[in-house]
């Protein structure tokens, strides 16, 4: 099974963007998205950000695979 995190955009360098989740910081492919920007939220699938999303939905998001986790 797959799961695809939303995570917070702390950099972007090009085609890439450095984003952020608990702690872990990855690199990600953006060039599929538009304007993607410092402090943005995205979904992240297999390295590549598919769906960018507001703070509000991504936070929901995050509380709810986390309530799945750790149940």
């Amino acid at each position: 099974m797959c799961l695809a995190i939303p995570m917070k955009v702390i950099e972007v360098k090009g085609e890439t963007a450095r984003v952020k989740c608990e702690g872990i910081i990855r690199d990600v492919n953006i060039q599929f998205l538009k304007g993607v920007k410092e402090g943005d939220y995205v979904i992240i699938h297999a390295g590549i950000a598919i769906e960018k999303l507001d703070k509000k939905e991504a936070e929901k998001t995050l509380r709810i695979i986390k309530n799945e986790i750790y149940r």
